[in-house]
């Protein structure tokens, strides 16, 4: 049987939490005005590197929502949802994943080690399949990570793999901004979802 209630849309931001002109939030802010309703997990005040505060966050987050949940995070908020995963069963139906970082491999200048991602639980990252359908969007010259690292992880994971082409870390630094393929990618996520409750 398929959905009868639109899920709602959880925004799960990257180390950077909320930036104005970041795509997520520009997505954020039409689809709300479009009437969906969008729920963004908040930034943190303190331990901004716990990996365990931030799935405490987004679980916090998703906690309060009663109906169906579709996940859209980026960045370091992909493996936040996926070590959230690890551990939770909700009324989540489905993810975008757009361009996580490979924190197994030494990151550009300006972003954390790995020592410190590991003294902050962030690493190994999990490699189970999520329980949810998923679709992970890759860039093809993202300094944070390779496009076979994340076909690797996308499949570990049990995803569908979207290559994007040259859209770096797809943030303002890459000159996103506005995201039209966001949606368009929402649309075929939530597709998939009704077609696996059917």
């Amino acid at each position: 049987m398929s959905r009868t209630t639109e899920p709602v849309l959880v925004i799960v931001p990257g180390l950077r939490d909320h930036v104005e002109e970041h795509w997520q939030t520009l997505l954020a802010n039409r689809l709300a005005e479009a009437g969906r309703t969008v729920r963004t997990v908040p930034p943190l005040t303190q331990n901004q590197l716990s990996r365990e505060a931030r799935v405490a966050a987004l679980d916090k987050v998703i906690a309060e929502i009663a109906g169906p949940v579709v996940l859209v995070a980026h960045s370091a908020g992909v493996i936040t949802t996926v070590h959230w995963a690890q551990w939770h069963e909700t009324q989540v139906q489905g993810a975008l994943l757009v361009t996580p970082p490979d924190f197994e491999k030494p990151l550009p200048e300006g972003y954390p080690t790995p020592e410190a991602l590991d003294e902050h639980g962030w690493t190994p990252v999990p490699r189970s399949p999520l329980p949810f359908p998923t679709i992970v969007a890759a860039s093809s010259n993202d300094p944070l990570s390779s496009v076979e690292r994340v076909a690797e992880l996308s499949r570990d994971w049990g995803g569908r793999l979207v290559e994007l082409g040259e859209v770096g870390h797809l943030n303002p630094a890459s000159g996103y901004g506005p995201w039209p393929r966001a949606e368009e990618l929402l649309r075929e996520l939530e597709v998939e979802i009704d077609i696996e409750l059917d």
